[in-house]
This record gives C-alpha cells, sequence and structure tokens, in this order.
C-alpha cells in the first residue's frame, strides 16, 4: 500500500487539524481512515460511525475519510451533518466500534479537521501520533467495507430532551453561529416549552455572522443585544461543532465556564451529595471553594477535554468541565463534551428555581481575573521554562499545585502558568479579590519569566 506522510503540524494533541489546500487535504482524510481503521481492525472491531460539520470542505473530507475507512475492510456508517456531540451520541448508541467526526471546530473557515473516538472513549495523544507511523509505513489493513447511511438526529434530539424536566417557562435566546448545531437546535427549541429565539441557525460555512467560538466576548455581542432587546432570561451559544457552550444572564452578562459550572454542580450534588466534580487548572478559586462548601468533592485537573474525559471516567465524576465551555455530564448522560445537552441541563435548573440566571451570579463571591493569556514561545523552551519555574516555586516553599504546569496559591490569590498542549505557547492567568491583589499576581508570574529568561507580556 502507497505510504503517505502528514503534515507535521496536523497532528495534534487532541485531533488531527489543519488549513484546507496548505497543510490539510484530502488525501489526509483518506490516510485518516486508512489508518484509524487499521487500529480498529486490529482490535477485532468492524464498524465506525462517521458525521460531518457544516464546512465547505466538509463534504469532500468525508468522503475521503469514508473511502479510506473501506478500503481497510471496516463498515462505514455515515450519520450526516450535525454537532461533534451526535457523532458520539451515534457511538455510544449505534453497533460501532467508534467513530470519526469531520470538523474544524471552532477554528477559521478554511480550516478542518477530525475528532475521534475509539469504543466510545477519546482517541488522543499518542494514539494520534501512531496514525502518522501507520500511515508512512503504509501498513493499512485491505478489505472492502460496506458503506450505509443512518439519520441519527432525531433519535440525538429525543435524547437531550429525555433529561428535560424544567418546570416554569423561560424566554431563551440562541445563537448556533452557523456552525453544526443549527439543524438540532431548531429541532430542540421546537419541543422544549418557553419561547425561543434563535440566532444564525442556519449551517453555513461562510461563518458570516461572526467567529463560532463563545469564549470571544466579541462574539457574544449580538446574542447580548438580543437578549436585552427581548428580556430574555438567558441566552446561549455554542462554538462551531457544539461541544462547547457559552452562557449569558438575562442582564446580558457573560458567565464564564467556572461561574455556570458552579449551578450545575449545585443541581448535581443536591442529588449525589459528596460527588467529585472536575474542573481545569484554570478555573475559578471561586468554583473549586463552592463545590466543597455545597458538600462535593471538588478536583482540580489538567486542560484538555480528552484529559478530563479520561479522569472523569477513572474516578466516577458526574459532571466535569473547562473554562473553555466544555461540559461533562455522567450524571444521566454518556459522559462526553455536548453542548446542547449542557444547555437543556442548565434551563431546566432555571425552570425549577424562583432564582434567575443573573440572580443565582449575584451570589457568587466577587473576585477579579485576566483572561487567558498567552503568549509565543520557543518549542524547544516551553516545557523547560515550566520546570524552571516549578524547582525554584518549590525550592521556595510556595504553596504549588503541578498538576499542569504550576497553579500557586497565596493569602491575595492565584496565578497559573502552563504550556499548551498544541501550540507553542505559554498560558498565564491570575485571579485576587482586589487590583491590588491582582497587580501582585501579574507581578509574581513576571518575575519568574524573567529569571528564566523570558520577557513578560503585557497584562
Amino acid at each position: 500500500m502507497a505510504a503517505h506522510r502528514f503534515n507535521p503540524t496536523i497532528l495534534r494533541e487532541y485531533d488531527i487539524r489543519g488549513v484546507v489546500g496548505e497543510t490539510l487535504f484530502e488525501a489526509d482524510a483518506h490516510a485518516v481512515g486508512q489508518s484509524f481503521a487499521t487500529v480498529v481492525k486490529s482490535g477485532g472491531g468492524t464498524t465506525l460511525a462517521v458525521g460531518r460539520d457544516g464546512r465547505l470542505s466538509s463534504p469532500e473530507m468525508e468522503a475521503a475519510l469514508v473511502a479510506g475507512i473501506a478500503s481497510t475492510g471496516i463498515d462505514v456508517v455515515r450519520v450526516g451533518v450535525g454537532p461533534t456531540p451526535m457523532l458520539y451520541f451515534a457511538g455510544n448508541t449505534l453497533e460501532v466500534d467508534g467513530g470519526v467526526m469531520v470538523t474544524g471546530s471552532h477554528n477559521p473557515p478554511d480550516h478542518n479537521g477530525f475528532k475521534i473516538m475509539l469504543a466510545k472513549k477519546p482517541f488522543f495523544g499518542g494514539d494520534i501520533q501512531r496514525l502518522g507511523t501507520i500511515a508512512a509505513a503504509g501498513d493499512y489493513a485491505v478489505g472492502k467495507g460496506r458503506v450505509s447511511e443512518q439519520v441519527v438526529i432525531d433519535d440525538y434530539v429525543a435524547r437531550l430532551l429525555k433529561d428535560y424536566d424544567g418546570g416554569r417557562e423561560l424566554t431563551v435566546a440562541w445563537d448556533a453561529g452557523n456552525g453544526a448545531a443549527g439543524d438540532a437546535l431548531k429541532l430542540l427549541t421546537a419541543k422544549l416549552p418557553g419561547r425561543h429565539i434563535l440566532l444564525n441557525e442556519t449551517i453555513d460555512g461562510h461563518f458570516p455572522a461572526h467567529h463560532p467560538d463563545p469564549t470571544e466576548e466579541k462574539n457574544l455581542v449580538q446574542l447580548q443585544d438580543v437578549v436585552r432587546r427581548e428580556h430574555c432570561d438567558l441566552g446561549i451559544a455554542f462554538d462551531g461543532d457544539a461541544d462547547r457552550i457559552g452562557v449569558v444572564d438575562g442582564k446580558a452578562r457573560i458567565l464564564w465556564g467556572d461561574q455556570f459550572m458552579v449551578l450545575m454542580a449545585r443541581d448535581v450534588i443536591r442529588t449525589r451529595p459528596g460527588a467529585t466534580i472536575i474542573a481545569d487548572v484554570k478555573a475559578s478559586q471561586v468554583f473549586f471553594d463552592e463545590v466543597a462548601r455545597m458538600g462535593g468533592t471538588p478536583l482540580m485537573w489538567r486542560t484538555g477535554h480528552s484529559l478530563i474525559k479520561s479522569k472523569m471516567a477513572e474516578t466516577g465524576a458526574p459532571l466535569a468541565g473547562e473554562m473553555s465551555g466544555h461540559i461533562f455530564y455522567a450524571d444521566r448522560y454518556y459522559g462526553y463534551d455536548d453542548a446542547l445537552y449542557a444547555a437543556v441541563r442548565i434551563l431546566g435548573i432555571l425552570a425549577n428555581s424562583q432564582e434567575s440566571l443573573a440572580e443565582f451570579r449575584d451570589t457568587l463571591p466577587s473576585v477579579i481575573n485576566t483572561p487567558e493569556l498567552r503568549f509565543a514561545i520557543d518549542e524547544s523552551r516551553k516545557f523547560a521554562v515550566i520546570e524552571e519555574v516549578r524547582a525554584r516555586l518549590e525550592r521556595s516553599g510556595a504553596q504549588v499545585s503541578s498538576i499542569d504546569g504550576v497553579r500557586v496559591k497565596t493569602d491575595k490569590g492565584w496565578w497559573l502558568l502552563r504550556a499548551s498542549n498544541t501550540q507553542d505557547v505559554l498560558v498565564a492567568r491570575a485571579e485576587a479579590r482586589d487590583e491590588a491583589g491582582l497587580d501582585e499576581m501579574k507581578g509574581l508570574i513576571s518575575d519568574q519569566l524573567r529569571e528564566s529568561g523570558i520577557t513578560p507580556p503585557r497584562f
């Protein structure tokens, strides 16, 4: 079989991703299919599900991927256009051994890629690198797999609705961002009680309204305007493939992942006292303190949706999440990140409470923090700098968590410095009770960077 070499930049930690026509081509999609199907076949698997998002390049990429899979003798079930969680749903409910989603997620329109699951678990890290080894050797399984189609969007939406248990009706604005959530969102809101205002629900790979990333404040401006104008109880936004959620309260204020996760955690802990609730290392200290106060067991873990999913399975945690808006429910659900499902659970919580989302937000302890700060660094120094900082801090007797980079807690607040798993950047964040404390935290980060010969970023 013909060997294939991927551009080394596209085999990422959690997925395969590149710029179409520059680093990613249909030949890569075919080789991804051949390589992954070879892994599946070696483990005794016979069938894979394949889905795709609404990007302009996704039909051709999906066709090449399917052809590559089938050429190994593995059967393919094509589940159509929809969110990445719909592919995960297919992987958990159909008679398949895994799945591949063709998606560029929240990246620019000319990007695309693949998210992979094997036997209902994330496929990442060294497993993805292994695909490159198989392709480079041309060491593929051979056969003639069957290709069939099975529409799952109706079953997927029915499953989302199954766990809606709300009381009072709400007025909700939804922004699909012209991403893959659109069709499922239309079906979902048609059956949810209350008043629903849909924005950018037409799937359009040009993303004409705004970039589909709800962690960027500028991408939520349209949603905020509608929430104000229509007097909504809340607004909900999705990223390009709907595995991440953004939330705006009735006063059009943005709630970040570690804020609305407190609301979710309270609901889970009510029925599961002592439950382990996981958040990534970038989350506010308020989140961990609130979970403990409510009778849960907070667990800080490494950033990365595949890493969080794996830790969740290991600990039996019913809920986990990241600052980036990946929310994972194993409480009554499958344990993968599904923004539409998270939205249904949020609506249920609010519809069964006399407290509005804005009132809930006002009960959270007041802190101030930086956004996630990212600055470029040479690959050869990325992890070395973190090790140098860790060693100095441990010698100084500082209160350090080394789960993912270094997170340092002081009596004024905390600061974080970590190496990105997917880019040649360092990531910093800091939080304190007041501006003076925050300035102190930022100063501590800068001091450590200078000691390692790095010019600190402007905070």
